[in-house]
């Protein structure tokens, strides 16, 4: 039986020449326990259609209707779990789940009313911390006092609008799997908008893309039995073929109609070649133990005394090889990355760059931050210039501006060079700061997570920059990432670190993959699941805080 129903719905912000078609002719059905997740990526309409669901909008053309019913307005019956907790600041645990239920069951006895609280506070794990204020809990228990509230409302209908996205990946997975614990026991039916395709699989019975002009895309049916073990799915034939199948769909209506003001990459090469100053600038010292981690040690001073955050860090990277830096939240990667950037003082030990200590900050090691951190008021030219200029003091004003539109072309902002970054979305401020890291000619790029903050067709898109890019210069380069596929995606060898404090290499991964490499080619190589099941069991070993004895890095240093 459908629960909700779209029938021939378009919505639409504004009037006139102002007017914003944001959804188009959707007709969908919702059916009883049915666990639908509808997949897209910003500027799709994906909050929108939500918001109609719950009765926070109201449809331009067409009906939405509830059990055959228009929707008019909110309703107990369908409760919204939205991104950002809204949690009240001055309330404990229990005091902002009793809100919820003091406005939903006013007559309700006051001892019911409690046990109602405890019951829905346990559940989401935070009997523990009930009586604590928000500021005193972390984002993943924000968003679990979020779901006990929507919970606690005892909705027919769950719809949760990216509940997961602001939290890093172990909580993430954690809380994906407790609301499908919840859906499970009390069968409720759940919609919920996300833009990861692999928590989307492992959820929903049904999958559902949202297209970038607005219209519903291609819809999959998920076939995989229940319950879904995350380390489990990466070996089912199905699960791989519907992640294909569904990052395929994505990545070409997605891209294909982009709402991103770029165009693609595009493959032209500019009538005077490669720079001249940037092949100057390319030339090194040596080969092989080109950058060359030893004994590298970071500490710092506490009330408590020293505290070792990374210890005995050993690793030697060739000229022109790509290593991914993966490890849970607090285990050093950031650190390692800064001290190589010169950004951070080595404690001990010592990092070598083509044969020259590092000490300090220095134009030849080019950081790309999570936040492209460029200068608002300037145009993308003019923030890649600011670089460049520095880096070719003997290079004629027309070579530098050569430089800086060859990087500026490589990652699709041909057209957008004179643009000020304050009008660019984010996904074309990193590609600015992407351009200026590589216009720098940098004998070491280091990235720090540098796509973090964007949603998945935005990050798949850039990585695909990024190879581009690097397949042209081949820097040497170190990404850190939580991403187990960007990680195999972009390295020659992943390095797997373990947690900290005294965190240090545990393993390393030869990705013996064919390059140029594409997201779509290599879903479909057959030892890709076999290289990304190596980092899954690495990341699991050290999921819930453990420290197993690490491997001799000295050993690992050399393979």
């Amino acid at each position: 039986m459908s629960v909700l129903e779209f029938n021939n719905v378009s919505k639409s912000f504004g009037e006139g020449t102002n007017r914003t078609d944001v959804l188009k002719n959707i007709n969908l059905s919702v059916e009883e326990g049915e666990f639908l997740v509808l997949l897209g990526f910003s500027g799709t309409g994906k909050t929108t259609l939500i918001n109609l669901m719950a009765g926070l909008e109201m449809p331009t053309k067409g009906s939405v209707t509830y059990r055959g019913k228009d929707i008019t307005g909110p309703g107990p019956e369908r409760g919204v779990i939205f991104q950002s907790y809204s949690l009240m600041p001055w309330l404990t645990v229990d005091g902002n789940v009793s809100l919820a239920v003091d406005t939903i069951f006013p007559g309700m006895p006051k001892a019911e009313k409690a046990a109602k609280v405890d019951h829905y506070v346990k559940m989401v794990g935070l009997g523990h911390a009930k009586t604590r204020r928000p500021a005193e809990l972390s984002g993943g228990m924000r968003q679990r006092v979020n779901v006990a509230r929507a919970l606690a409302m005892d909705p027919e209908v769950l719809l949760l609008d990216e509940p997961l996205s602001a939290l890093d990946a172990l909580t993430r997975a954690n809380l994906a799997d407790e609301i499908e614990a919840i859906w499970d026991a009390d069968k409720k039916t759940c919609v919920l908008i996300t833009n990861d395709v692999d928590e989307a699989i492992l959820l929903a019975d049904r999958i559902i893309a949202l297209n970038p002009d607005g219209t519903l895309g291609e819809e999959f049916k998920v076939a995989i039995p229940r319950p879904r073990e995350r380390s489990a799915m990466n070996n089912d034939d199905t699960f791989k073929r519907l992640r294909a199948d569904v990052t395929a769909y994505l990545m070409d209506v997605g891209i294909k109609g982009k709402i991103e003001g770029s165009k693609l990459l595009p493959d032209v090469t500019p009538i005077h070649g490669v720079p001249s100053a940037v092949a100057e600038a390319s030339k090194s010292l040596t080969e092989e133990r080109f950058l060359d981690f030893s004994q590298l040690h970071k500490i710092y001073p506490t009330p408590k005394g020293p505290l070792t955050v990374v210890e005995d860090f050993n690793l030697k990277i060739n000229k022109g090889e790509f290593i991914s830096l993966i490890g849970h939240s607090g285990c050093g990667k950031s650190t390692v990355l800064t001290m190589a950037a010169g950004l951070n003082p080595i404690s001990k030990g010592a990092i070598k760059l083509d044969k020259k200590h590092v000490e300090g900050a220095d134009p030849e090691r080019a950081v790309v931050f999570q936040s492209p951190n460029l200068f608002p008021w300037l145009s993308a030219r003019e923030n890649c210039a600011i670089g460049v200029d520095k880096v070719y003091p003997k290079a004629s004003q027309a070579e530098r501006q050569d430089v800086v539109e060859y990087y500026l072309e490589r990652v699709g902002l041909a057209d957008a060079m004179d643009k000020p970054a304050s009008e660019m979305s984010n996904g074309m401020q990193q590609r600015v700061g992407i351009a200026r890291a590589f216009a720098l000619s940098p004998k070491l790029l280091l990235l720090d997570e540098p796509f973090g903050m964007l949603d998945s067709l935005t990050r798949w898109e850039l990585q695909e920059v990024l190879m581009e890019v690097w397949s042209r210069t081949k820097v040497t380069a170190i990404c850190v990432t939580h991403d187990v596929d960007e990680a195999i995606l972009l390295a020659d060898r992943v390095v797997m670190m373990t947690n900290g404090p005294q965190a240090t290499i545990g393993k390393i991964t030869n990705v013996d993959l064919p390059r140029p490499r594409t997201r779509k080619a290599l879903l479909e190589h057959p030892d890709y699941y076999t290289y990304r099941q190596e980092v899954l069991d690495f990341l699991e070993e050290y999921e819930h805080g453990a420290k197993p004895k690490p491997k001799p890095t000295k050993a690992l240093a050399a393979e």
